[in-house]
């Protein structure tokens, strides 16, 4: 129950941070889980499903921070990541998720779409705190602001 009581007051405070990172969490499932989906089309929609899956995993660290910490990434891949830390860093990098997968549709509609829809919400939400003038909120459930500003 304290799991949920935290998360019920992260969503309370109305920072548009703790959403875009929650709903990034759920991109994070849906991009790996559609990326693998739609690997095995033999079309050019591969290509957009190597891009979404990889999306995916990139965003593994960026919105699980204290996994820059525990898993062994080279200090470029670590690096790029922290140029994404900021709302404004996270805004741009779901937003041009969103419209490689967007662009998916040119070629053939698939389940890609529902990435496209999500990326492009936790960009919004993202965007949203950038533009309010709000601070990163991290969530405590997935490590908490204080290993995210560790990180940066």
């Amino acid at each position: 129950m304290g799991i949920l009581n935290n998360i019920g007051e992260e969503f309370k405070t109305r920072n548009f941070s703790i959403y875009g990172q929650w709903t990034g969490i759920l991109c994070i499932l849906l991009c790996i889980a559609v990326g693998i989906a739609n690997i095995f089309h033999v079309s050019l929609i591969l290509i957009f499903s190597i891009i979404c899956l990889c999306t995916g995993l990139i965003l593994i660290f960026l919105e699980i921070p204290f996994l820059l910490r525990i898993c062994p990434t080279s200090k470029v891949f670590d690096d790029t990541i922290r140029k994404f830390h900021s709302l404004w860093g996270r805004a741009a990098f779901y937003l041009t998720g969103a419209l490689v997968q967007w662009l998916s549709l040119t070629v053939q509609s698939t389940s890609l779409i529902a990435a496209a829809v999500l990326l492009t919400l936790a960009g919004l939400f993202y965007a949203a705190a950038a533009l309010k003038g709000q601070e990163f909120m991290g969530s405590k459930t997935l490590g908490g602001a204080g290993v995210a500003q560790m990180m940066v």
